[in-house]
């Protein structure tokens, strides 16, 4: 027996039975909760609580990454729309029409952080309309957090069911 079959025999390489995908399922879904429009939460709590000097560091954290956001938005926008819906086409295709196992994996990752994603367009939109200061910028945080971690809940109980699926499929075979 050669190395490459002892190694692919020890270490299953199939996507949903390897425990590296579930630690970064987790770890992609605990940076997204943790990080509300690319400010890390404990500083929004702290400057809810403090207010002063750390409310106004949020709120010009929060304006820069707001403005970012927009600027790309803007800028390219139309072109990553095309090429985010061109590659979860594809992942969606690869992996649940020809059955590929990690196009599924990564779809099941890629899919629900792009709805992440356009939250946070549209959360920079209302922070850009007028939500950036006080009461109404903890709100409009506060909010984008809870539906990521909506987001989140549903994305890994799907991604848990499809992954006993898969797994409990194959190993009937």
């Amino acid at each position: 027996m050669d190395i490459y079959s002892t190694v692919f025999e020890v270490i299953d390489m199939r996507s949903f039975s390897n425990l590296w995908f579930w630690i970064v399922l987790a770890v992609v879904w605990s940076t997204a909760s943790h990080w509300v429009m690319g400010v890390p939460f404990d500083m929004v709590t702290r400057a809810r609580k403090l207010g002063g000097q750390a409310e106004l560091d949020l709120q010009d954290l929060v304006r820069i990454n707001t403005n970012r956001l927009l600027f790309i938005v803007e800028e390219t926008g139309l072109w990553l729309a095309a090429m985010g819906s061109a590659l979860l086409t594809g992942l969606a295709l690869t992996g649940f029409v020809y059955g590929i196992e990690l196009a599924q994996a990564v779809f099941l990752l890629a899919f629900p952080m792009t709805l992440v994603g356009l939250l946070g367009v549209y959360s920079s939109r209302r922070i850009h309309a007028g939500e950036n200061a006080g009461a109404a910028l903890f709100r409009r945080l506060r909010i984008h957090r809870v539906m990521t971690q909506i987001i989140g809940m549903i994305s890994i109980f799907v991604t848990a069911v499809w992954g006993m699926y898969q797994n409990l499929s194959i190993g009937v075979l």
